[in-house]
Formats: C-alpha cells, structure tokens, sequence
C-alpha cells in the first residue's frame, strides 16, 4: 500500500483508476486514500448500480481524481481523460489486462498504465506477456523512497475504515 500511495503523490495524476482483483483489496486501498484525504470513489460488484452510475458521474466531472475498482469498471464504461491506470493486482488473463490499461490513452490521448506485482499475482505475468508488443519494464522501486508511514499513523484509520465501509453499501 505505501508503494502505491508514494507512486500516486509522485505522479499526482489528474484522474486514474486503480484496479484491484478483489473487492476487499478494493475496499481497503479505497480506505487507505480517504483517509489520506483523496478523493476517491469505489466500484464493485456490491456497490448499487444507482450509486455505480453516481460515482461514475462524480469522477467523470472531476469531483473525484481517483477510482478504485474491481474489473467492473473495465469493460463497456466510457470514461474520458482518465490519465494514469494503476493495476495494484495483476489480473489472471491478458483479456482482463488489455481493457484495465484500455482505459487510460483513449481517442489519442497519452495515458500512463503502472503495474505492481507482488509475490501472489506476479504468476499471472506469463498469462498477460504473449500479447503485449513491447515487453514489462521491471523496476525494483528504492524502499527509501517509499513514504513511510508508522504504524501509530495507519492503525486508526483502520476502525474507522471498516465502519464507514459497512454503511457504504446502504447508502445511495
């Protein structure tokens, strides 16, 4: 998480979607970045389609710079100048990947895709390389540059977190 919460302060991007397999990882990244103060909206499979279309429409317009998603989000919506996509788990097959990174660079707009391979989903990299015109470039990310955050920091935001997250899904 804190790779990830760097890289976006680094990039500072204007409006990206950051994907996730599951919506637990979901609902957890979403957490971390409020309670970081970002703007951040969440779409799962759990999240009613009424307030689906209202977050949709808020990040459209900019009240929102990120989205954080499951593969819900990658295929049939289309959302413009979404400028950087962030894969925090590799999907399982190069189809899933391919419409992740689609959402980004659209109508020849430039777009960034960056993509973190931790232990559990760097086997899916075989699935996703046969497709792909250029190859991965690896970087070992410096853990000095990582902002790192104490645990007296994140461990309050975690109560809170999952309360907020139970009421989420009532609320439309």
């Amino acid at each position: 998480m804190r790779l990830l919460q760097t890289l976006i302060e680094e990039e500072w991007p204007d409006r990206a979607i950051i994907f996730a397999n599951t919506k637990h990882r979901c609902e957890e990244i979403w957490g971390h970045l409020a309670a970081d103060g970002h703007r951040v909206g969440l779409l799962t499979g759990d999240v009613a389609q009424k307030k689906r279309l209202r977050i949709l429409d808020e990040f459209t317009r900019g009240d929102l710079d990120i989205l954080v998603a499951t593969d819900v989000a990658a295929r049939g919506l289309h959302i413009p100048a979404v400028t950087h996509v962030f894969n925090y788990d590799l999907p399982d097959d190069c189809e899933d990947y391919v419409h992740r990174i689609g959402r980004t660079g659209r109508a020849g707009a430039s777009g960034h895709s960056i993509s973190l391979a931790c232990e559990e989903y760097a086997l899916n990299l075989p699935a996703i390389g046969p497709i792909l015109v250029t190859q991965f470039p690896v970087s070992k990310y410096n853990p000095g540059r990582i902002d790192d955050r104490s645990a007296k920091t994140a461990a309050p935001h975690a109560p809170a977190h999952r309360q907020w997250s139970a009421s989420y899904w009532r609320s439309a």
